[in-house]
């Protein structure tokens, strides 16, 4: 009798799993959708990103959207540290977007306003090209970067990565906490 009911429990559990894989907030492009905070001069912005892990996620980005919201974008993670020389295209990118370049210390490292390319051939799409290493790049809509004052040394922090960057917190007494 035991046997069944750990049997029972067993697979309702696994039968819960995919509805909270399920639940799980999913952008247009069906990818994962997670928090990112860029801690700028002007003050903390959060963006729901859609994160994409996977070359095909990558390579398809945010091709054939036609719009984004102010608070959304998307962000591209690397396993490893991509070259200055790698860049990015608006090939089928039918909105303006700027593009942050992350770098290994989860700061930008550079900024770009991308224009889409109107083209039906890929190789007639401008590229733009960092000229920084990054581990990342953030995309949001054209234009966004300036009016929320947000610029290359600012710490972007998400799920996942390290936070290193960010500002140490203050304790009560004034102190930071690493003095404790």
């Amino acid at each position: 009798m035991m046997r069944i009911r750990q049997w029972g429990l067993g697979l309702a559990l696994l039968l819960a799993l995919p509805a909270w894989l399920q639940a799980q907030e999913r952008g247009p492009g069906g990818l994962l959708v997670q928090p990112l905070m860029v801690h700028a001069a002007e003050g903390a912005r959060r963006f729901d990103v859609e994160v994409a892990r996977t070359v095909a996620e990558r390579n398809r980005g945010l091709m054939e959207r036609d719009h984004l919201d102010d608070d959304a974008g998307m962000l591209f993670l690397y396993r490893d540290t991509q070259s200055p020389r790698n860049g990015f295209w608006m090939y089928r990118t039918r909105i303006p977007l700027d593009i942050a370049f992350i770098d290994e210390d989860e700061r930008i490292a550079a900024t770009f306003t991308m224009w889409p390319c109107g083209s039906e051939n890929p190789s007639e799409c401008p590229v733009t090209i960092p000229g920084v290493a990054y581990r990342a790049a953030l995309e949001v809509n054209g234009g966004l970067f300036e009016r929320l004052g947000i610029a290359e040394g600012d710490c972007v922090s998400w799920p996942g990565s390290t936070g290193d960057c960010l500002p140490e917190p203050v304790v009560e007494d004034g102190s930071r906490a690493s003095d404790q």
